[in-house]
């Protein structure tokens, strides 16, 4: 069989990775807007060319029609008196829009199995060195660490306080940010690089490839803990159960089993790294996970942000607060008045009320539903164990990010660009087998 080419997908795959990580050279910051956008640029430009391209039209998914309908209501809200700037807005709905937009290109792009694995492979290979550089930075940050981190981090009046720790020589470590200039930003790759290590690992490929992906898996894992982001830790178990479940209902148990092992291997192994590399701190982090139940554990850590949530903001706004209001595109062009000031929005549920109240929660939280049903069905393909090993991937990994909305604000950034890229994927090799992808 005649390999395809690469093409823009697997370029795009790449740049995700390598566009953010100009930041960590000496000198980058004053560039960090444009050069922040510019992930979010290209897949517009993305767009444009599918609306451009008569070739490049596949049959439409379940979701799309839910995303349309997100936008319409975000184009509504950009109207409503509450909004603090008409550019602000614009551009508040700019980055919805850009993160959404794969799932609209995408498919004409990824057309068989094949491609999406070599995506997938990208991905971890990109995740796998962020994880790798994250470990190091701990190991040797005099080397490994970058000279500037984002002004954002700086600007806080707080310096470095609140994301260093002690390490076991007594000297104060810095949460690792890897191929980022955020500390602590490396702990979402690493739960990619963990999943897709662990899946290529127990996979039919070449040894050296099995080999590498373990050795990635292991690094993801040490990143996590060594940036005491305890929430991707949290997500990388439930997607590896996710992942194991969906093996098991294919009846693939025996590849379930070798996965599941190797699982809890990187889990104790990449313990064992990163408390001999970041000492008693390590532990004691992540010992709170069970000092008590999950939900007492969840609490704790952003109970107050999702009461503020459904307490506050959804009973004083149930219809939106206006678009532009919070956020990183909110900061830099919106401008704001005592009257409409600006509104902070640590979790993505909080974000979605903010911008449109129960209609957004509703109706993005209706598109993640439909993508993860389709997804499923997908995975659960018969004879064609190559497409529901994609769906299988697809569903777990996009499940881990569609659960960082209790805990963080995925459809806004980087991380919601990659859930809608790979279920765009999904869906243009599931449309051209006559399946209904995500």
């Amino acid at each position: 069989m005649k390999k395809e080419p690469w093409g823009f997908a697997e370029l795009f795959a790449i740049a995700q990775t390598a566009l953010p990580a100009i930041l960590i050279l000496p000198g980058t910051q004053p560039m960090r807007l444009p050069i922040r956008a510019s992930a979010f640029l290209i897949s517009l430009a993305a767009f444009a060319w599918y609306l451009l391209s008569p070739t490049a039209k596949v049959r439409q998914s379940k979701a799309q029609s839910w995303v349309l309908a997100v936008m319409f209501l975000l184009a509504v809200m950009l109207f409503h008196p509450s909004t603090p700037s008409f550019m602000g807005g614009l551009a508040h709905i700019a980055v919805y829009f850009a993160v959404m937009a794969p799932l609209f290109w995408a498919p004409a792009m990824v057309q068989t199995p094949e491609k999406l694995a070599r995506i997938m492979w990208i991905l971890l290979i990109c995740a796998g060195v962020n994880s790798v550089v994250g470990v190091l930075q701990v190991y040797d940050p005099d080397r490994w660490l970058p000279a500037e981190f984002s002004r954002i981090t700086l600007g806080q009046d707080m310096g470095l306080g609140p994301v260093t720790f002690i390490g076991p020589d007594g000297r104060e470590m810095v949460r690792p940010p890897g191929l980022f200039d955020t500390p602590g930003s490396v702990a979402g790759p690493a739960a990619y690089a963990a999943l897709l290590g662990l899946v290529f690992a127990v996979s039919r490929s070449a040894a050296w490839k099995r080999i590498l992906s373990l050795v990635f898996a292991a690094a993801g894992l040490g990143a996590i803990y060594l940036s005491q982001v305890r929430i991707s830790w949290a997500v990388t178990l439930g997607m590896m159960i996710a992942y194991s479940v969906t093996l098991s209902r294919q009846a693939r148990f025996a590849r379930a089993t070798q996965f599941a092992v190797l699982a809890g291997a990187i889990f104790v192994g990449g313990f064992t790294l990163a408390v001999a590399l970041g000492g008693q701190a390590i532990s004691d982090r992540f010992m709170t996970l069970f000092a008590s139940d999950p939900l007492s554990v969840y609490r704790s850590a952003r109970g107050a942000h999702f009461d503020v949530t459904f307490d506050q903001l959804l009973v004083d706004y149930p219809f939106g607060a206006g678009v532009g209001r919070w956020g990183m595109a909110a900061s830099y062009f919106s401008t704001f008045s005592e009257r409409n000031p600006a509104m902070w929005a640590e979790i993505q549920l909080a974000g979605w009320v903010i911008d449109g109240g129960f209609l957004m929660l509703g109706l993005y939280g209706g598109a993640l539903v439909v993508t993860a049903l389709s997804q499923w069905r997908v995975a659960m393909v018969p004879n064609d164990s190559r497409l529901a090993t994609c769906g299988a991937v697809v569903l777990a990994a996009n499940l881990g990010t569609a659960a960082m909305i209790f805990s963080f604000t995925p459809f806004v950034a980087q991380m919601g660009i990659q859930y809608w890229f790979l279920a765009g994927a999904l869906h243009g090799v599931a449309a051209r087998q006559g399946l209904d992808g995500a």
